[in-house]
């Protein structure tokens, strides 16, 4: 099994930064890609970015520009640096992980959620 813990979330006013943290633990053979995504009050879960083994990156439009994934493979660890907040980016954020839990299987998880709310 593979936990997925989040951190960094809360409230900031727009304009503001916020850094999402989210580390693995349990048991696997490696990490491969790592992802953030999003579930905003009434509305589905949709991705915000992402990044492979290979440090490639991909960010929805929305945050282009703003937003910056990044990870530490020592640590196991997918960071979201969130710069110029606005309340359209108010939302629960999910850490989304793929690993491989033995050398022919991989498995894709879930964190439980930080939530971030941007509001004056």
């Amino acid at each position: 099994q593979v936990q997925l813990v989040e951190s960094g979330g809360g409230l900031v006013q727009p304009g503001e930064s916020l850094r999402l943290s989210c580390a693995a633990s349990g048991s696997f053979v490696s990490i491969n890609d790592m992802a953030w995504y999003r579930q905003a009050p009434g509305k589905e879960r949709e991705p915000v970015a992402r990044i492979s083994n290979g440090d490639s990156t991909t960010y929805v439009d929305s945050v282009k520009g703003r937003f910056t994934i990044s990870r530490d493979n020592a640590k196991n660890t997918v960071y979201l640096q969130m710069n110029s907040l606005k309340p359209e980016d108010t939302a629960v954020y999910y850490c989304n992980a793929e690993a491989w839990i033995s050398t022919f299987r991989r498995v894709r998880y879930w964190g439980q959620g930080t939530r971030v709310t941007v509001s004056s």
